[in-house]
Parts: structure tokens; sequence; C-alpha cells
């Protein structure tokens, strides 16, 4: 393989990886903010016992997110040389704010909330945790107004020979990036969610501290609740920009080939990119796709053949992406609204194949939120920087394709082991339990 694919695979492998990590840390630590916070206020002893369990929980993710995170920024120096040079003016000012401002917000009171239990005051120590829910959602924010730039690129202009930040005003401001942020740590807060409610119902199902858990599985349900339908609501809004800034995108989600105004949704599609058409299109719902795509009706819906195959995102990937995220997204919605329905003592206990199947489902938002990745940068393809940059014309002149293998196979087996280690301590803490009281 060629250096620019061996580059792609390295960077989507370094990124996938590193988002295993990143949902979780989203919404667990404003769970367990919340927890202490109950506790802080009621004096509740539960409360105190699940903040301790569930922010043990937390610590582990946390940290092998950030030893993930890391490698991610140095490949723009050394894979992706060409491209730091070209946009580092605009993509660096972000990135340098996150690592300056926020990453040290969240490290600075994780320590202080570590550290703190016997030194501060309940208020303080509680405070302090939601300071690092700050910070971890703001790092979230920074990234992806990073992110959002490479999508739809503002604020700039070609001097030089590169870009060059002209409105910072309308980097933080750009309204695609923004819609990004929201979808990405509601994502997160469904899978934190999700995770603390499969642990509870482990518990509870195992008759261990049940009204403890029982405490944690009503409040995730509600908190997994809130999130989907906020998500929906969000990704509705997200469908529409995409369509109107990154229209190859939007034809690709939806294998759309042909360019029609009141375009329908097709239920069961099968694609066909080889014949450029649908192997297969049944179960039309009139005018759908087009009120989706821009809240009208009567809308046009540009298809695939109208751009060239040259500025075509892999079809096949991108749509069975969107699909899976769609059809998970839904079911997040209908499980959390059972759990937040049955989260009474006697209505979980008469029900225990809703807590095992709570269970089994708490890989599923991590299986939706890479999925959900998968279409925003491979439906990018084939631009680095949307309509600006190609992926192609970013990659490092200097790098070869030896020293690239090299790096992505020693790469695949450190976090192997780091992903093994963080299953494996994270189900060994999750089936240990709290503390006793």
């Amino acid at each position: 393989m060629d250096v620019l694919t061996l580059s792609r695979l390295q960077f989507a492998a370094t990124a996938m990886f590193h988002f295993l990590f990143v949902p979780l840390t989203l919404g667990l630590c404003i769970l367990v903010a919340w927890m202490e916070t109950v506790y802080v206020r009621t004096g509740d002893a539960d409360h105190l016992r699940m903040t301790r369990f569930w922010g043990k929980l937390f610590l582990i993710n946390f940290a092998l997110g950030v030893v993930t995170g890391l490698t991610l920024e140095f490949q723009f120096g050394t894979n992706w040389a060409r491209y730091a040079r070209y946009v580092g003016d605009v993509f660096g000012a972000p990135l340098a704010i996150e690592a300056t401002v926020a990453f040290f917000l969240e490290s600075t009171f994780l320590a202080v909330w570590i550290f703190g239990w016997e030194r501060l005051s309940r208020r303080a120590h509680a405070a302090a945790m939601w300071l690092v829910s700050l910070g971890v959602n703001m790092s979230a924010l920074w990234i992806i107004l990073a992110n959002g730039w490479m999508q739809h690129p503002v604020g700039y202009v070609i001097s030089n020979g590169r870009a060059e930040m002209v409105d910072f005003a309308a980097l933080v401001l750009n309204y695609h990036a923004w819609l990004q942020f929201f979808h990405t740590i509601l994502a997160g807060y469904v899978t934190a969610g999700f995770f603390v409610m499969g642990v509870s119902a482990w518990h509870l199902l195992k008759k261990k501290e049940t009204v403890l858990f029982l405490k944690s599985f009503r409040l995730a349900a509600l908190f997994s609740l809130a999130s989907s339908l906020a998500l929906f609501a969000v990704g509705d809004l997200s469908g529409v920009s995409v369509a109107e800034l990154q229209p190859a995108k939007f034809a690709a989600m939806e294998s759309v080939w042909e360019t029609r105004a009141r375009a329908p949704y097709v239920l069961l599609t099968v694609p066909d990119p080889v014949n450029e058409r649908n192997s297969v299109e049944t179960l039309k719902i009139p005018y759908m796709l087009s009120f989706m795509a821009f809240h009208r009706p009567d809308a046009e819906v540009k298809g695939l053949k109208n751009f060239p195959a040259a500025d075509r995102p892999p079809v096949l990937p991108v749509f069975l992406g969107f699909r899976t995220m769609i059809a998970l997204g839904m079911l997040f919605i209908l499980l959390s609204g059972l759990a937040f329905y049955f989260s009474k003592k006697e209505f979980l206990e008469a029900r225990p194949w809703f807590l095992r199947l709570l269970v089994w489902a708490i890989p599923l938002p991590y299986l939706a939120t890479q999925a959900g990745w998968l279409v925003t940068e491979m439906g990018r393809q084939p631009w680095l920087v949307y309509g600006l940059m190609r992926t192609s014309e970013g990659v490092s002149e200097s790098v070869s394709s030896g020293q690239v293998w090299v790096s992505l196979t020693c790469l695949i087996v450190f976090y192997a082991v780091l992903g093994v280690l963080d299953i494996y301590l994270l189900a060994k803490f999750a089936r240990k339990g709290p503390e006793a009281a």
C-alpha cells in the first residue's frame, strides 16, 4: 500500500480507538457530579457510595482516553505535514486552546477531586467534579470546532500559499461545528447512561446492593431518555446542515443517485455503486427525503451523479454507517423510555428479561458513535478540508510507506493491549461493586 492509504488507515485506527473512551468520559463525569451533588444536599450515604463507585470507573476510562488522544495530534506533524503547513494557522488555534485551557482545567480539578476527599468540604469537592465535567466537555468543544472547520471552512483567506485565519469569531461560531459538538456530546451522554443502566441491571439481577443500584438505574434511565430525545432533534438539524453544505455526503448517506425534487425516503435500499444505482428500492415514503434534507417536501435533493466520480465519497460504508446509527438511535429512545417507565423496583423484579437486555445493550452506543464518526469522516472524502484541500494533498512527502507500516503495527499492538486492559479493569471493578457502607 502507498503512503496515503497507510496514513489514512493509521489515523482512522487511532481516531476510532480513541473514540472508544471519549463518549463514556463525556457523560459519566456529569453523572458522577450529579450523584455527589445529591449526596451533598441530602447526606444520603448511598449517593456517596455511588459517587465513589462510578467515579472509579470514570477514572479508569479517562486515563485510557488521555493516552490514546495524544498520538492523534502527533500524526499531524508526522504523516500529514503538508496539511499542517497549509492550514496550521487556522486548525492549530482551537487545538492549542483545548490543550492550554480545557485539558488543564479538567486534569487539575480531577487531581483535586481524587486527592481531596479528606481535605475539602463536601461542597468544594463536588464543585471540583463539576469543573472536571466542564473541562471534559470544553475539550470536546474545541476539538470539534477544529474538525467542524475541516467540514465547513470559514473565517480564512488564502495568502502566501496557505490558509490564514482572518476571523476567529467565524470559526468559533461555525453553525455546522456546533451541531457536530452537540451531536457528539449527546451521543456520549447516551453511552454513559446505557453503561450505568447496564451495570446497574447486572447487579439488580444478582440482587446485590439493590437499593443503591435502583437509584443509579433511575438516574441513568432519565439521563439516557433525555439525551436520546435531544440527540434525535440535533441529528435532524445536522442532516439539514449536511444536505446544504456537503450534498455529496448526504447523497451517499441515503444512496441517492439521481437528482430529484419531492424525493421519497426509501426504507429498504441496497446500493450498487459499481453500476451507479440501487439494486433494490422498496417501501417508499413520498416527499420524506426532501423534507428530511431541507424541511420542505418539494425541495430538490442532489444525487451522486450530479458530482464527478472523483468528488464522491465511498457510498457503501457511508450508507451502512448512517443507517446503523439511525436504527440504533431509535432503539435507544425505545429502551431508555422503557427503562424509565420500568424503573420502580417491583417492575424490574418482575421483568428480569429486560434487565438482561440492558446488560447486553451496553456496547450498542459504542457501535453507534463509531458509525457516526465513520459517516462524518468518510463522507467528507475525498476532501481533507471540504472544498479546499484534498486528502491526497495533505500527506507528508518525506515519510515512507515502510515507516508508516512500522508505526501502524506498533500502534495496533499497543492499542490492543490498552483496549484489553480497559475492558478488564472496567469489568473487574464494575462486578466488584461499591465499597462497604
